[in-house]
């Protein structure tokens, strides 16, 4: 390490939370029409239930010293300010791997899959698989902070994530992410080749069924599947993306309800991480869940993390230059886009493919095993 990382531990403030509870229970709750659902967004009592129990039942200094637990430092690039944490290995022939969070989640994603990456031989695994983690917060997000100036897409923030690998000592590594971490990780993999062994996501928006023409010249198991990916692409179109139209084109306007309700955050966030998962049921724990939320309240980051869309290089569905990096991709059934292989082969090195029969947007939270086994899997080939 270089005298340019600064050890970091996060200590919020005991005022801070006592704000947080007097918010939380002077909030003004809206109406509801009778008899709706979810169909309009997160129902009045999911959120009131969610509120008083993170007001009165959630215990944010046990999350606190959980993420204290692992080394976390700060340091700065590109005049932004970089929170992550670097976990190494105690075999010394681990693997270094960048773990990438996208919107509305954190490093809280990665909490309960870092051991076993880093550490396989504690949890019964190989020690060949093996992993040094890095695993940062995205500029703008959590404890890096609000950043300070415009353009932090995904290629800037590849750039930045391979000059924190240079001062960490890594000249190879592996990546992974979904979400934006998807992006941020194929775009490192096109702008430094030569450095990135492989990258493995989640999500590969290029990958997803648009129209008809994707379903052409497909078996009859291929096009079911593609069927499947078409209607669940067409449904989010519909239905799914108005918090991306808000936060690609109007995230100040949107920061100020934010910031200064709690509520209003958790309601925000608690419908992305239900609806992005499962539409049916809640799949992701309520603890970590508010462990997320309390962390964008607290950094007060609703409004620079939200600009990351905004910041997106080019237009929503733009070409993408191909990529040359082994690329493996994960796929759950119950994410937000389901990547088809055929399509993810006009523009990627497709060398591992797995499908999922359960899981969604958050697989290190909602399946963990299966996450850490692909991982394995996929660096461990190459």
């Amino acid at each position: 390490m270089t005298q340019d990382l600064t050890p970091f531990r996060i200590a919020v403030p005991q005022a801070d939370l006592d704000d947080l509870g007097r918010r939380l229970a002077s909030t003004r709750w809206p109406d509801q029409v009778e008899g709706t659902g979810w169909e309009l967004g997160i129902p009045v009592d999911a959120v009131r239930e969610l509120a008083e129990y993170w007001r009165l039942g959630f215990d944010w200094r046990a999350q606190e010293a959980r993420i204290n637990a692992f080394p976390q430092f700060t340091t700065t690039i590109d005049g932004a300010n970089i929170h992550f944490l670097h976990v190494r290995s105690p075999e010394p022939g681990a693997t270094p791997l960048m773990l990438t969070h996208g919107w509305p989640g954190s490093i809280v994603e990665f909490l309960d899959v870092i051991g076993p990456l880093t550490d396989p031989r504690a949890y019964g695994g190989d020690p060949a698989d093996a992993f040094h983690v890095v695993a940062p917060s995205i500029p703008g997000f959590a404890f890096s902070g609000p950043t300070k100036d415009r353009g932090w897409g995904p290629s800037r923030g590849a750039r930045a994530w391979a000059e924190l690998m240079t001062r960490l000592g890594y000249e190879r590594f592996g990546t992974h992410g979904g979400d934006w971490g998807a992006l941020i990780s194929r775009a490192l993999a096109v702008q430094f080749p030569e450095r990135v062994l492989g990258a493995h996501v989640t999500m590969l928006p290029t990958a997803v069924a648009r129209g008809e023409a994707d379903l052409e010249g497909l078996s009859a198991v291929e096009l079911a599947k593609a069927e499947r990916s078409l209607e669940k692409s067409r449904a989010f179109q519909y239905t799914g993306t108005g918090y991306a139209m808000i936060q690609s084109t109007k995230p100040q306007t949107l920061a100020y309800g934010l910031t200064d309700s709690p509520a209003g955050q958790l309601a925000w966030i608690a419908e992305k991480f239900r609806s992005f998962s499962n539409a049916e049921h809640d799949v992701i724990d309520r603890d970590d869940l508010l462990a997320d939320v309390s962390i964008y309240w607290f950094t007060g980051t609703a409004g620079s993390s939200a600009r990351i869309y905004a910041d997106l290089e080019g237009a929503w569905g733009a070409p993408v230059p191909a990529g040359t990096v082994p690329t493996g991709v994960a796929v759950f059934p119950d994410d937000i886009g389901l990547p088809l292989r055929h399509l993810a082969e006009r523009t990627d090195k497709i060398v591992h493919w797995s499908e999922f029969d359960r899981g969604g947007h958050f697989p290190a939270l909602e399946q963990p095993d299966f996450l850490i086994a692909d991982l394995r899997t996929f660096f461990g080939a190459l």
